[in-house]
């Protein structure tokens, strides 16, 4: 949000983001000053006067922006943003909601581990695959000199060992071998795919609940790619639900709503699309909450720790976030992806 305002705090100009975080048309919205809808402006109003004064040429402070009476909502938080302009007589103040903010550092985080986690399974997978080979050849060519069949035993679990790695190898490498093949995607028929494939897993004690918004244009993106990144998150979600497809009330809930005004990498999109997977399991441990996009961090005995990595690349490549909350009873995995 960005405005311009004169030493009063009337406004020569406010951007639309002002309308769509307050819920108001703009001429609302600029009727009166920039100071009434903050819940303590005296703060701004000293900064203001102080930049104006020359004192500073950039000044920054925390405040809460006052919702809409009609709203009866808590104050946004918000960091303000006061700087001067050149031969004005008024400011530019900038105004970022700090939760904004703070999802913006998380997805630079995420995306920074994401690329150093790449580079890091390129290596170590091609590390891994040469010695592969020999191993599994060196095993065949022993077994073939063998005629004791209780020792051929022991060469075949080496050389279904060094296959179970090497389909390992692969799966690591698959989202960096893969051509982005983009096209115009329904993620309607991405979530009726991706609960087909759950339903026949699992026909019975699991509801596979839908809640779409079916106004959500298509996407541009790779239709076989955002399928497995949802069924990734979806079946990690139904193999945590053991204990209550048991009980038979399991249940995982697939929403789509539209998010309007967000923020992506840096990038403001008009519209995006919100998609959320949600489960009614244990959650996830919170010994491996932070990393649970991590690769070969896994919650499940006997998982390989690479559902959630791939989701995760998958919805990089479309310009996406994926983020994840969770607590005992819910675990609700939300994707973000701009529309055109």
């Amino acid at each position: 949000m960005a405005a311009v305002i004169s030493a009063d705090g009337r406004f020569v100009f406010a951007n639309a983001a002002f309308e769509n975080v307050l819920g108001l048309s703009r001429s609302s919205v600029l009727r009166g000053t920039l100071f009434d809808w903050f819940v303590d402006s005296q703060r701004l109003r000293d900064t203001v006067a102080a930049v104006l004064r020359n004192d500073f040429a950039l000044s920054r402070l925390e405040a809460q922006l006052r919702r809409p009476s009609a709203l009866h909502g808590e104050p946004i938080p918000v960091h303000v943003i006061v700087s001067q302009i050149e031969m004005g007589e008024g400011v530019v103040v900038e105004l970022i909601e700090i939760e904004q903010q703070a999802r913006q550092e998380r997805e630079e985080r995420a995306l920074g581990q994401a690329q150093a986690n790449k580079e890091l399974i390129r290596n170590l997978a091609h590390e891994i695959k040469n010695p592969l080979g020999g191993i599994r050849g060196a095993a065949q060519l022993l077994e073939m000199e063998l005629d004791s069949r209780a020792l051929t035993e022991y060469t075949q679990v080496i050389i279904q060992e060094a296959d179970r790695l090497q389909a390992l190898v692969d799966r690591l490498l698959a989202p960096h071998r893969k051509p982005h093949v983009v096209s115009d995607v329904s993620i309607h028929e991405v979530c009726e795919r991706v609960r087909a494939l759950i339903q026949a897993e699992f026909p019975h004690g699991l509801s596979v609940q839908r809640d779409y918004d079916i106004s959500i244009p298509d996407l541009r993106g790779d239709r076989e790619q955002l399928i497995q990144a949802v069924l990734n998150i979806a079946h990690n979600a139904a193999q945590a639900l053991v204990e209550r497809i048991t009980a038979n009330d399991a249940v995982i809930r697939l929403r789509t709503r539209i998010a309007r005004q967000v923020t992506l990498g840096k990038q403001r999109y008009r519209l995006a699309l919100e998609l959320h997977i949600e489960d009614n399991g244990p959650g996830v441990a919170e010994s491996i909450r932070e990393r649970i996009f991590f690769p070969l961090v896994s919650g499940r005995e006997g998982g390989t720790g690479l559902g959630l990595t791939l989701a995760q690349t998958f919805v990089q490549q479309h310009q996406g976030t994926i983020e994840c909350e969770s607590e005992p009873g819910k675990t609700l995995f939300k994707i973000l992806i701009p529309l055109p």
